[in-house]
């Protein structure tokens, strides 16, 4: 298997950043990370700006997952500013599928564009499989 491109490389080193508690609960750390347009929409389907995630993560009543594994991450350039980036999470028993888009701009990567899809976890066979 082939080395990923420095940009993919970087996406990936961004999304487990984002899977850090340290970063999760600080502003400073999360607005280096997050694109100044991001948006989200989250398992529930709630759709979240940049403001509005970082306030609720790093505010009083953050809610505090407990770790996130990270799982069948890749990554693809789709062109010279963006790249995507797949994985499975589980935290507490609960399992979802995530997509993240990450955007070039002046200061490097950032995340643009994230969706996470919970699903249940049970043996399947599909394209993304490894083994």
């Amino acid at each position: 298997m082939s080395e990923p491109s420095p940009a993919v490389a970087a996406a990936v080193e961004g999304e487990l950043r984002l899977l850090d508690p340290a970063v999760r609960a600080s502003a400073e750390l999360l607005s280096r990370v997050l694109h100044p347009e991001y948006r989200e929409i989250d398992s529930t389907g709630r759709v979240w700006d940049r403001d509005m995630l970082i306030a609720s993560l790093t505010g009083d009543d953050a809610p505090h997952p407990g770790p996130l594994t990270a799982s069948r991450m890749r990554g693809v350039q789709l062109d010279g500013q963006l790249v995507h980036v797949t994985y499975d999470t589980e935290a507490k028993g609960l399992f979802a599928h995530r997509s993240s888009l990450w955007r070039l701009n002046g200061v490097g990567w950032l995340l643009y564009f994230h969706q996470a899809t919970l699903f249940d976890h049970a043996p399947h066979a599909g394209p993304d499989d490894e083994g």
